[in-house]
């Protein structure tokens, strides 16, 4: 296997040296993708990842936090950061690649530590005393294990299952061995903790109440709280000969017990908080711990250890078996040629959009609601999944589940309609384990069950699930109407909706949002989905009222923004346009600006075009929005008049030009951005991960294919990185694809036949993408000005009516309000 790997690897390497693959020459695929997987891209450049081990789509993420001499920070909000080599613990929960710092989860961190422990761990707030350097070059980070050296003289080696781990600890023979649980200390604080030690047993339980994300930010005193529980259960295979207890600032050598939270503000956390330590003989060796996890209860905690870690289960078999997990996810799609660097990047970006959604039931099919109730898992229903970043996701990494693994997307969906139902109907765009947070803005779980639907995701409530959403979207509730949380944390699904159905956009000064603008962008991009979803289901009313609602988004569109052209502006309620306005504002968007929204409406492109002048105007514009004034590209993101690629609202951009028949400028943008701005180094991610939506979009782009309408299944195309890839969808479908030219500077396409056909279009049906075939390419360094250029060649696209300007007062007064920080 190695000599193959190597084979492989020396292969693709030839390959993209900027040669080709020779006429008849069989491109080897890829037998060992975990090989490939670096679990460290990602870990600075704000990509917020964490290394450390955990299964796809599992329960328990058991990785390291790092600390800069904060005990209520970790340098990132993944809870790790690549240049910060000291360390406070080992936590059991973690999310991918968000914002909001300190960010999210990072439950229970348990530290070795070799001495006497003689103060409260919990009065050490700036990690003097226990916490520990390393250096990287004493660290392996692989899929589903992590091991480390600490300069403390301890060992750590970690493994998991979904839902339970092992973890050994070697600790110097001849000092004190102890293990700290700081039970209170998750990366955004806590409302209360607990730990019980039966040193008769060898067992320590205890559990967290925890949640607070984003609750630093603009609106966020709405998320100081706590919305779910996690317990913990664990064995340990040495007695335990010493322990004790703290209380904030109080140690209490040989208790058994302690409570206490540590809140969720800067200002409440340092010194407060609970936890415990056991001690060990280090003389005996390596102190091995398993343990297991629930959100429901600690007896569900331990029946999950039991059941994944019966005895006798060695560290090497859960090792062994976390490989071949992944090993099974990552070979949904098999590539061949390509570079080592560039294998590294792609496998790495799917191994990090599979670690999302996580798993939230327990063996026994219990689950912790919205309600903080517990449920059993729906008829038909597989596995209940937590955690829904709504407005990151629904613009790639859902439709990439969907893709790669209709039934686990099904199971998604089935799990948002459940927390919706236990939540009075309302969907979260935001979900936090079970908890909704009301982060960002729009309605995301439409576009997102449309198009997962799509995709062959059918095994879900799906008429309750739609005629629950339409009723979102129709239905005016006191929370659309409400303005707490806000900005950043507005409660409705829906805000501003009887203003919206109204006014056909959300007012700037009766919003209730965050971002008048980008709300009524993303609203329009949810009706549409919607509309789109009830075409399916042969439900014409909902299809044409929809379908109208989805051009609300023209009428935030001022075609006399600036002299040079018309861009999207936020409106107050009397129409008036708010001002002062420039292309770089970001007043009424979201983490964005007005010169990076105007390209969201992926639905409407040609009513876009219309507005912005026809289409040569557009593309004109579109190439100023990658290029800098000298013609060169300008895509890190610096420049807030042009494409930020380390965000979402604008990441359909680069495949735009399918539409507007000129594909070779989506080809050779797409490449410049797979080659560019992404990378087998710690600083390979653009920027937040958010939840695998950044990996995602590069898997995609990586097979030079994009759902740019997040709620269809067409795909709009670029060009592959690879000579061959072979796409294994889960449904029993398998697409492949064949460039055999492709290399660095071969990426212009020539050529297209799909299935043995010839095509002149930039896109592939959603019948071709649920019934599988063959995508052939013929590909140059030249680009082919005359191939996908017909009008009639560009993908499909909502048909609503020819773009007309807005009416709008003649006077202008509205003037802008305060601004409102981000939450990366």
């Amino acid at each position: 296997m190695r000599a193959r790997r190597l084979l492989t690897a020396l292969l693709g390497a030839t390959l993209l040296a900027g040669t080709t693959t020779p006429a008849g020459a069989t491109t080897l695929l890829v037998a060992d993708p975990v090989s490939y997987v670096d679990p460290m891209i990602g870990t600075t450049n704000a990509g917020n990842v964490y290394p450390g081990a955990t299964r796809p789509f599992g329960m328990i993420a058991w990785s390291p936090t790092t600390t800069k001499g904060n005990q209520a920070g970790s340098g990132a909000a993944g809870g790790y950061q690549y240049d910060v080599t000291r360390l406070r613990g080992f936590s059991l929960t973690h999310l991918n690649g968000t914002g909001c710092t300190p960010g999210a989860s990072g439950d229970v961190p348990i530290m070795p530590f070799p001495g006497d422990v003689r103060t409260s761990p919990s009065a050490d707030s700036k990690d003097e005393v226990f916490a520990s350097s390393f250096s990287h070059a004493n660290e392996t980070a692989e899929p589903g294990h992590y091991q480390v050296g600490l300069d403390n003289g301890v060992g750590v080696d970690l493994a998991v299952t979904d839902r339970a781990g092992l973890g050994r600890f070697s600790f110097p023979r001849d000092k004190p061995a102890n293990l700290l649980f700081r039970t209170s200390n998750s990366l955004p604080g806590s409302k209360d903790a607990s730990i019980q030690i039966d040193a008769v047993h060898n067992r320590v339980t205890g559990s967290v109440d925890s949640g607070g994300f984003c609750g630093r930010t603009t609106g966020g005193e709405e998320n100081q709280r706590s919305y779910y529980t996690l317990h913990f259960s664990v064995q340990f295979d040495q007695p335990i000969i010493g322990q004790g207890t703290w209380v904030d600032g109080t140690l209490r050598p040989g208790t058994s017990r302690a409570t206490g939270g540590e809140g969720f503000t800067d200002a409440a956390r340092p010194g407060k908080g609970s936890g415990g330590y056991v001690g060990f003989d280090a003389s005996k060796g390596p102190v091995t711990a398993k343990i297991g996890i629930s959100y429901v209860s600690a007896r569900n905690a331990q029946s999950n250890v039991d059941t994944e870690l019966p005895a006798g289960t060695s560290f090497g078999q859960v090792r062994s078996d976390a490989r071949k997990a992944w090993q099974t996810e990552l070979n949904r799609i098999s590539v061949g040629g390509g570079t080592h660097a560039q294998l590294t990047t792609f496998y790495t970006a799917l191994y990090h959009a599979f670690q999302q959604p996580s798993l939230f039931n327990d063996v026994n099919g219990e689950y912790l609601g919205s309600d903080r109730e517990t449920h059993k898992l729906a008829k038909g229903q597989k596995a209940q999944y937590g955690t829904f970043s709504g407005w990151d996701v629904y613009r790639a990494q859902v439709q990439l589940l969907a893709f790669l693994d209709p039934a686990r997307a099904g199971d998604y969906a089935q799990s948002l309609y459940n927390f919706a139902g236990q939540n009075g109907g309302e969907w979260d765009r935001w979900l936090h384990n079970n908890g909704g947070t009301h982060v960002m803005s729009g309605d995301p779980s439409a576009p997102a069950l449309a198009g997962m639907y799509a995709f062959g995701a059918t095994g879900f409530d799906v008429k309750g699930a739609f005629d629950s959403l339409v009723r979102a979207a129709t239905i005016p509730t006191a929370h659309d109407s409400a303005d707490n949380g806000c900005a950043i944390q507005c409660v409705g699904q829906r805000p501003g909706l009887a203003d919206y159905l109204k006014l056909h956009y959300a007012p700037d000064n009766a919003c209730h949002c965050w971002g008048s603008a980008a709300e009524t962008l993303e609203d329009s991009v949810a009706d549409y989905a919607l509309s789109d979803w009830a075409s399916r289901l042969g439900r014409d009313p909902e299809r044409a009222a929809f379908l109208a609602r989805s051009s609300y988004y023209r009428d935030v569109f001022n075609p006399k923004a600036t002299e040079h052209g018309g861009y999207l502006q936020a409106r107050n309620a009397d129409g008036s346009w708010v001002v002062p306005f420039t292309p770089t504002t970001d007043v009424g968007f979201v983490e964005g600006s007005s010169s990076q929204y105007t390209w969201m409406a992926s639905h409407d492109v040609r009513g876009l075009g219309q507005a912005l002048g026809g289409t040569q105007p557009t593309v004109t514009r579109l190439d100023a929005f990658f290029h800098d004034a000298a013609g060169n590209w300008a895509l890190k993101g610096l420049d807030d008049e042009r494409y930020n690629p380390g965000n979402e609202p604008d990441i359909n951009a680069p495949w735009l030009y399918d539409y507007l028949q000129r594909p070779w400028k989506t080809q050779e943008t797409v490449r410049q951005l797979v080659t560019t701005v992404y990378g087998a180094g710690t600083d390979g991610l653009p920027g937040n991960d958010d939840l695998g939506t950044m990996s995602s979009w590069y898997v995609f782009a990586a097979l030079g294919m994009f759902p740019q309408i997040p709620s269809r299944a067409d795909l709009v195309l670029a060009s592959p990185l690879f000579p061959k890839a072979v796409v294994h969808r889960g449904n029993g479908a398998t697409i492949t694809i064949d460039a055999p030219r492709a290399s660095a500077a071969t990426f212009y396409v020539q050529n297209v036949q799909v299935n043995g056909m010839a095509t002149s279009r930039p896109w592939v049906s959603e019948a071709f993408v649920a019934n599988g075939g063959t995508i052939s390419y013929d590909l140059s360094t030249q680009p082919n000005t005359t191939w996908g250029t017909a009008a009639a060649d560009a993908p499909p696209q909502a048909q609503l009516p020819d773009y007309r300007p807005v009416q709008a007062p003649a006077a202008a007064v509205a003037k802008a309000g305060p601004r409102v920080t981000s939450v990366r």
